[in-house]
């Protein structure tokens, strides 16, 4: 087959622009993809506190429950998570955990306050107060059935004296001091009774010079009982001198005895 040579000519030049066109096309980029993002970033933010417990009473007694006007009770309490703590009755503010002394004079109820930001909590307890029994009937009054005569017989003291002595010892004095009292007593039961204080002395020196002494003596113990406000009108003076004697042994511990002011009934 012939080819003309002028289409094989138009047909190299076709062919060549195509090449010279290819080749200079430019390159299409390709397209990175694009970073991973960066991680959140963490809360550091607290977490929110818990609420606050709410005020609790955990026990509120009292000990004992009943008591007999006059006596006592003791309130215990343990509370926790309050703020503020009273008791009521004009008890005022408490600790948490404590106890109180109370003396209510008639039956009362006791309540115990707690509180906290949270709430309040409350409990009472009642303290039951009874009258206490009636006192016992007064003996009694014995005095009023026995005599005169034995009550000085059984309480009366002596006041004993030193050798050839009449002034009041201090053990003398104590004796009188108590019959005194004694004889009060015997002569508001008995508005007739009168009483005789006798002198006494013992063995040694004339019977004359011992009644003497034994008249000083038994003076002096009237004038002392007088003095502590026992009526003179009351009483007498009588000396015995030696004359009888309580003791005869020959030996001091006797002669004390017998140097004596003795209490007995007038005649």
């Amino acid at each position: 087959m012939r080819i003309n040579p002028r289409t094989l000519g138009a047909a190299v030049f076709t062919l060549v622009l195509l090449v010279a066109s290819t080749g200079c096309k430019k390159k299409t980029p390709v397209t990175a993809p694009p970073p991973p993002a960066p991680p959140a970033a963490k809360d550091t933010t607290p977490p929110p506190p818990p609420p606050p417990s709410a005020a609790r009473i955990n026990s509120f007694t009292a000990e004992p429950r009943s008591i007999e006007r006059g006596q006592s009770a003791t309130l215990r309490w343990s509370i926790s998570n309050a703020t503020d703590m009273s008791l009521d009755q004009g008890l005022g503010p408490v600790g948490a955990n404590a106890s109180r002394q109370v003396f209510p004079s008639n039956t009362t109820t006791y309540t115990l306050t707690a509180r906290s930001a949270s709430g309040t909590d409350t409990r009472s307890v009642t303290v039951e107060v009874v009258a206490p029994p009636p006192p016992p009937p007064p003996p009694p009054d014995r005095s009023a059935r026995i005599s005169g005569t034995d009550m000085l017989t059984r309480e009366a003291q002596d006041a004993l004296f030193d050798y050839d002595k009449s002034e009041l010892r201090d053990d003398g004095r104590q004796a009188m001091q108590r019959n005194a009292e004694l004889l009060k007593r015997i002569f508001a039961a008995d508005p007739s009774f009168t009483v005789a204080i006798e002198g006494h002395c013992d063995e040694r020196g004339s019977a004359e010079y011992n009644l003497g002494l034994g008249d000083r003596r038994a003076t002096a113990a009237k004038e002392f009982l007088v003095q502590l406000g026992v009526p003179a009108d009351r009483m007498t003076t009588i000396s015995y001198g030696k004359d009888r004697p309580v003791c005869t042994d020959e030996n001091e511990a006797c002669y004390q005895r017998n140097r004596r002011a003795h209490l007995s009934p007038a005649k």
